[in-house]
């Protein structure tokens, strides 16, 4: 089962905010890492069997303050109907040297 992590941590410097998303992504079971929050100063992992004390433990050694914020299953996404496109039968496409074929679509 997918789980989610998020993650809020301290960064101050530049080199900081690139470091952190590598190091979760390190961890076994970590399939993303994403900014969120309005600062951009919360990490949210994504994967499968993660182990939250680790992460936090090891964002701790290596970039700074780091508090876990929560721990839950990934939202299930709901699939849209996908809009459909209509062509007119009559199409023409230009080939390269710039003049117009036409061909019709059944």
């Amino acid at each position: 089962m997918q789980q989610k992590i998020v993650v809020k941590v301290s960064m101050d410097s530049d080199k900081k905010t690139r470091k952190a998303p590598k190091i979760a992504v390190s961890i076994s079971g970590v399939e993303s890492a994403s900014f969120v929050g309005s600062d951009k100063d919360q990490i949210a992992v994504t994967g499968e069997g993660i182990d939250s004390v680790e992460l936090t433990s090891l964002l701790r050694k290596k970039v700074g303050y780091t508090e876990l914020v929560s721990v839950g299953p990934v939202e299930a996404k709901k699939d849209e109907p996908k809009p459909t496109l209509q062509i007119d039968p009559y199409q023409y496409y230009y080939q390269s040297y710039g003049v117009p074929y036409y061909y019709y679509v059944y």
